[in-house]
């Protein structure tokens, strides 16, 4: 890149501040946050994750710097959107994976809903997995599996959000035989994407961190103790003038 194209040193520390306005916009969402999906809070993750990346290429390309962090996404794993301007409908498309993780907790809860619903035909659904996970999946809203899985026997896996554009809202019944084919990569609008893959980078980039701070530790300690005990005569000897 030229010089005469470069960024401005002005412009990167405006780029700056609209980092930390975005966090303060994050933060204040995540602490007013209404519920497990709240629109407010992936609202305001969209404007922290595009004011970092501003920053971090106007930084680049002034000073030849990165940044430290980076933020989790997936917009390199989606086209351009080609949708319309001003969706007149929109589809919400979630998926979210759990392990059994103990199936006689799973079972135990299926047999108390099963208790308390009977319909006395001494059927015991309960008695099986899958037959229990019918039970609880029809008795329990979805979002409020999610939000205790533990409860229900299940730990929690990846899981991911989409919200595609339509120009008009489908036919009732049109698409429930298959309501995942013919997604248009083109027409997400955004999309929302948990899992255990980005808690590991962040692992690594502490562990990262922490090896910094033992070696800088370390050669602290290795410093010639002498230099040291001069350090402080010296420091001794500035305030003795100064008293004078």
């Amino acid at each position: 890149m030229s010089d005469a194209a470069q960024p401005t040193a002005a412009e990167v520390r405006a780029a700056a501040e609209a980092v930390k306005t975005a966090l303060d916009r994050h933060l204040a969402a995540v602490e007013g946050r209404s519920g497990e999906d709240d629109p407010a809070v992936y609202e305001a993750f969209n404007q922290l994750a595009a004011a970092a990346e501003v920053y971090d290429e106007l930084l680049y390309d002034r000073y030849d710097e990165v940044t430290p962090f980076e933020i989790p996404g997936t917009d390199d794993s989606l086209p351009p959107y080609t949708g319309p301007e001003e969706p007149n409908a929109v589809s919400v498309l979630i998926r979210r994976d759990y392990a059994v993780a103990e199936p006689q907790r799973l079972l135990a809860q299926a047999q108390r809903v099963e208790a308390a619903v009977g319909d006395g035909t001494g059927t015991e659904a309960s008695a099986t997995i899958h037959g229990a996970l019918g039970i609880l999946f029809d008795e329990f809203e979805a979002d409020e599996i999610a939000s205790r899985p533990k409860e229900f026997g299940l730990e929690e896996g990846d899981s991911t959000l989409w919200v595609t554009a339509a120009d008009e809202a489908a036919e009732p019944g049109a698409w429930l035989e298959a309501p995942f084919e013919g997604v248009d990569p083109q027409r997400v609008v955004c999309r929302f994407d948990v899992s255990a893959v980005f808690d590991d980078e962040i692992t690594d980039e502490l562990d990262d961190i922490d090896e910094v701070d033992e070696a800088e530790e370390e050669i602290e300690d290795e410093l010639d103790p002498d230099l040291d005990a001069d350090l402080d005569e010296d420091e001794d000897l500035e305030s003795l003038e100064a008293d004078r």
